[in-house]
């Protein structure tokens, strides 16, 4: 199913609501595309929509089976203003985005599925999850010279950490149960990444409800959202693996030449499986079973 505009499909599931729980999918460029709706596809996502310019193509049998929506990918804070419109429009169901070249991982992936997943976290009471976005990219910058290759895809196996989040509303105390992190190659290559956009934590996955925004810093208006936890125990986390700062660190032109090659001693082959991310503990099973 095709759509002009996303305020033209924000009208449509007003009468017809989407299947839960929706995926939210901005194509920034043709990499990966179509790998990337599969995946979602695969993990369980009731619906998945692919926000793309038109030059953006994906394989027919595939266009089948998401919602296509033309937009404007290049605008600025493109995917929280998609997600905010799309919180209007469909309260009360869960939600996740990301951008193509993402992939979502979360404990046991292999044997549940995202609906599993997020039917026992609303039994815990929870309403949103901390995702952390590990950045993926390709060892061999010589033979694949956009850092992207699946099959040869790496990850740093350390040099993640935490900062308490501070709050300029509280006299800059920290906030409760919220943390900023940091690592990857935003941390490694933190010259050439804004200072506002080193940070790997986003809240991927959500429910929405009416009166709720995603911030331009992915994290939400309702501030017990942001957090990585209940008060009482350690809850589910999950993993967005990503190419997306590699692809711009190779296609920007301040980053693009002073980058020889992002191994380093502390590089590992990805194996594109929960437990390699859960012993990294770079996500977090909590008391699921």
């Amino acid at each position: 199913m095709r759509f002009d505009s996303l305020s033209a499909y924000a009208e449509a599931v007003k009468q017809s609501p989407p299947k839960a729980p929706l995926a939210i999918i901005l194509a920034e460029d043709p990499v990966e595309v179509d790998t990337t709706l599969r995946h979602h596809l695969q993990a369980g996502f009731g619906t998945v929509l692919l926000l793309a310019p038109d030059e953006v193509d994906i394989p027919a049998a595939l266009e089948q089976t998401i919602t296509r929506i033309r937009y404007d990918v290049h605008a600025e804070n493109a995917l929280p203003a998609a997600v905010n419109r799309l919180i209007e429009a469909v309260p009360g169901i869960w939600m996740y985005y990301c951008y193509n070249a993402e992939y979502l991982f979360f404990p046991f992936c292999e044997t549940r599925t995202v609906r599993d997943l997020l039917t026992f976290h609303t039994e815990e009471r929870r309403d949103a999850m901390l995702t952390y976005v590990i950045d993926l990219y390709a060892a061999d910058l010589d033979r694949f010279p956009a850092a992207v290759s699946l099959e040869n895809a790496h990850l740093d196996r350390s040099g993640y950490y935490a900062l308490a989040r501070q709050d300029p509303d509280n006299n800059w105390h920290p906030k409760e149960r919220q943390l900023d992190f940091f690592g990857g190659l935003r941390w490694r290559f933190e010259e050439h990444v804004p200072w506002t956009r080193r940070k790997i934590d986003r809240i991927s996955l959500f429910r929405s409800k009416r009166g709720l925004t995603l911030r331009p810093d992915f994290t939400f208006s309702d501030e017990e959202y942001n957090t990585y936890a209940c008060p009482w125990h350690n809850n589910l986390t999950a993993a967005v693996c990503s190419f997306r700062t590699a692809k711009a660190l190779k296609s920007n032109p301040g980053s693009r030449w002073e980058i020889g090659t992002f191994k380093w001693r502390n590089s590992t082959p990805f194996r594109w499986h929960s437990q390699q991310l859960m012993d990294l503990g770079l996500m977090e099973p909590g008391q699921w079973f």
